[in-house]
C-alpha cells in the first residue's frame, strides 16, 4: 500500500510537470503564432499600399473620348475625336499670327495633386500644343492658372511662322519658366512619335522626352518665384496658385496625337 502512495505521488507530479510543461508551450507556440500572423498582416498591408500607388490609370481608352470634355464646358469639342486608336485633335494648322483656340479639353474625372503622368504623342510640321496640370475652371483658359509641358516641333515652328522660338518655347520646357535642357534632349522629328513624363511632387518637378530627363526644378522655391515674377504671368496673378487640379490638353490650332495616356499618384 506504502508503494503504491509513492507511485501515486510520483505520477502526479510527473502530470503536474507535464500539463506546466504543456501550457508554457502552448504559450509560446500562441505568442510565436501572434508574432508571425502580424508580420504577415504588416507585410501583406504594405504590399497592398505598394501595389495602389504603382497602379496606372489610363486617361485614354484607346477607342473613345470618355472621361474628356471642354474646358469650362459640358461635352467635348468637335475636332477631339479617337482615331485609329490615337486621342486627335483634327483641324487645319494655322500660323501663330492666326491662333485662336478655345478648344482645350480636361479630364475631368479627377484631380491630381503628386503625380507621375506618361503620354505619347506627334505633330505635323510646325505644329504646336502643350499638356497642363493642376488646371482649374472659371479662367480664360488653362495657360492662364496652370503650368505646361511644351509640346511643339522645334524645327519647322519658326519656318512656318518666319520667327524663332526662345529656349522657354521649345519643346519639354515649363513654358516661360523652366526651359529644357537642350544639350540632353533628343526630340524626334514631326511625325514621329515621341514620349513625355511629367513627375511632380512638392519637393521636385521632373519633365522628361524620350527617356531623357530635360527639366528639373523645385515648386514654389524662390527661383520659382523669382521666375514667376518676371512679367510674363503678370497678366495672370493666380498662375502657378493651385497645387492640384485636372489635366488638360492645349489646342493650339495644330493637328496633334496622343495616344498611351495614363497617370499615377505618388
Amino acid at each position: 500500500m506504502k508503494n503504491l502512495c509513492v507511485w501515486h505521488e510520483k505520477f502526479t507530479e510527473k502530470k503536474r510537470l507535464f500539463w506546466k510543461v504543456t501550457h508554457y508551450q502552448a504559450y509560446w507556440i500562441s505568442w510565436f503564432k501572434g508574432i508571425v500572423m502580424g508580420f504577415l498582416i504588416g507585410f501583406l498591408f504594405s504590399c497592398e499600399n505598394s501595389k495602389k500607388s504603382s497602379e496606372w490609370t489610363y486617361l485614354f481608352d484607346g477607342e473613345t473620348t470618355n472621361g474628356w470634355r471642354a474646358y469650362n464646358g459640358k461635352e467635348i469639342p468637335k475636332k477631339w475625336a479617337a482615331i485609329d486608336g490615337n486621342l486627335t485633335f483634327d483641324t487645319q494648322l494655322k500660323k501663330e499670327e492666326n491662333w485662336e483656340g478655345g478648344g482645350d479639353i480636361i479630364y475631368h474625372v479627377e484631380e491630381f495633386e503628386n503625380f507621375e503622368l506618361y503620354l505619347e504623342w506627334k505633330l505635323p510640321v510646325g505644329g504646336n500644343s502643350g499638356v497642363f496640370y493642376h488646371v482649374k475652371e472659371g479662367y480664360s483658359a488653362p495657360y492662364a492658372v496652370s503650368p505646361e509641358y511644351q509640346l511643339i516641333d522645334d524645327f519647322g515652328w519658326g519656318k512656318l511662322n518666319n520667327s524663332e522660338l526662345e529656349d522657354w518655347q521649345k519643346a519639354g520646357a515649363d513654358y516661360a519658366m523652366y526651359p529644357a535642357d537642350e544639350k540632353i534632349k533628343k526630340l524626334k522629328p514631326a511625325g514621329e512619335w515621341n514620349s513625355t513624363k511629367i513627375k511632380y511632387t512638392h519637393e521636385r518637378v521632373e519633365h522628361w522626352l524620350n527617356g531623357e530627363l530635360i527639366v528639373s526644378f523645385v515648386p514654389y522655391s524662390d527661383d520659382w518665384y523669382e521666375r514667376r515674377n518676371s512679367g510674363k504671368w503678370d497678366e495672370f496673378p493666380d498662375y502657378g496658385k493651385f497645387k492640384k487640379g485636372y489635366i488638360a490638353l492645349q489646342d493650339h490650332d495644330s493637328p496633334i496625337w496622343f495616344r498611351e495616356i495614363k497617370i499615377k499618384k505618388l
